[in-house]
């Protein structure tokens, strides 16, 4: 956090100088962000770069005069691509956050998005979504995200909201969901049957009701149960991990963490350094899918393989997340990077299947070797007992036991 006193002690007494301070005090600034650059691993063409593109702000800001305050601002980055090299916005993007971050300046520039304009319904029922659900921002963006593509689907093809049939409904999310996964559709496909409830029931502005029509492709057979992998595939992931370079060694040990502890892809990706104990051998998942925290013992070998990577692997940062990227600037990994790595691995090493196989790998397990499922349960971090169901449709050995007369 940057002090904010602290912040407008140093514009005051940039600005009660001439404007050759404040073209000093920017010239140090990036000479400051220069050093930085290097120091936490840019390349030298990238370092180059920058600076060119910064030494042309740094003219800027002396013929134009402008105050520190005011320098760092949408206004003056608009005068700046008027009169200079657009590619540079990028760079003084960059250098803004590097102040920032050192409380050099109150807040970060960033490019201004031309907001999306629709019209009054669409903007009314984003509105009641707001008061009437308490729609998270995150959520209204993501109803917007459809909203947006509807209606400028109705506008190329001349659709009128009154007119509209469930026909010209399933052709537009033919067309829009085409691109996205199964999970990403379920989701698009609920905030438009609930935008045309509202307009039919709240609005009255179409004659029948289409929401209970918009439905997803209908599903014959029973849930499949859930995929994991059997002994001898466990092995052959583990013969096929290596650990030669920074990004091997860290897919290690998140693969020992998604194995070993059963945690999600995000989980792995929002564990923090003050969240492990190595003298102990314990774990404490604080951020959970169902807000479930939980202290979780780890084997001795995924011990080893944390310490491995943060010792010899983990890039230098200010960041307290255990799994950083390996290429400057450094940040946390995402869940979507997390499962990408893990997947990756289970795919070179011949394996048809996704980081969340070992998830359900470990609850086979824990049955296995006899845990109830209440167990599993608080292991898994599941809210409800129902979800703990569905990763424990067979005991696989013990089928195969009685059915084959196998042995293990």
């Amino acid at each position: 956090m940057t002090d904010p006193t602290n912040h407008n002690q140093a514009s005051k007494k940039i600005d009660a100088n001439c404007h050759d301070c404040v073209y000093q005090h920017l010239k140090q600034a990036i000479e400051d962000y220069r050093k930085w650059m290097k120091s936490v691993g840019y390349t030298r063409k990238t370092c180059q770069s920058h600076q060119r593109q910064l030494n042309k702000f740094l003219c800027f800001s002396k013929n134009t005069a402008i105050r520190w305050e005011k320098l760092f601002t949408l206004k003056s980055l608009e005068r700046f691509k008027k009169s200079s090299d657009q590619r540079a916005v990028s760079a003084i993007l960059a250098l803004s956050r590097y102040l920032f971050a050192h409380g050099k300046i109150p807040k970060p520039l960033a490019r201004q998005k031309k907001p999306v304009v629709l019209p009054k319904i669409y903007e009314d029922y984003l509105a009641y979504q707001q008061t009437h659900r308490q729609a998270t921002v995150q959520l209204i963006s993501s109803i917007k995200r459809v909203l947006v593509a509807f209606n400028q689907y109705l506008q190329a093809y001349k659709i009128d909201l009154s007119s509209l049939k469930i026909e010209q409904v399933d052709a537009f999310l033919a067309q829009f969901l085409a691109p996205f996964a199964p999970a990403s559709c379920r989701l698009y496909r609920g905030h438009l049957r609930r935008f045309l409830k509202y307009l039919y029931h709240e609005k009255s502005i179409i004659k029948r009701d289409l929401a209970p029509f918009v439905v997803s492709r209908r599903e014959y057979a029973q849930a499949k149960p859930p995929n994991f992998l059997r002994p001898q595939q466990i092995r052959q992931l583990f013969a096929g991990l290596t650990i030669d370079t920074a990004s091997d060694v860290r897919t290690y040990a998140m693969v020992q963490l998604a194995y070993t502890l059963g945690l999600r892809p995000k989980e792995i990706s929002q564990i923090r350094l003050d969240d492990i104990s190595f003298s102990t051998q314990l774990l404490t998942v604080t951020e959970r899918k169902g807000t479930n925290p939980v202290e979780l013992p780890m084997p001795e070998h995924t011990v080893k393989a944390i310490a491995a990577y943060v010792i010899g692997a983990r890039p230098q940062s200010e960041h307290r997340s255990t799994f950083l990227t390996l290429h400057p600037p450094f940040r946390p990994m995402s869940a979507n990077g997390v499962g990408y790595h893990i997947t990756k691995a289970m795919r070179k090493a011949g394996l048809c299947s996704t980081a969340y196989w070992l998830r359900h790998t470990y609850a086979q397990n824990l049955l296995e070797a006899g845990s109830s499922i209440f167990e599993i349960k608080e292991m898994l971090g599941h809210d409800k007992i129902e979800s703990t169901k569905l990763y424990l449709h067979v005991h696989i050995k013990l089928m195969r036991k009685v059915l084959f007369d196998e042995t293990f």
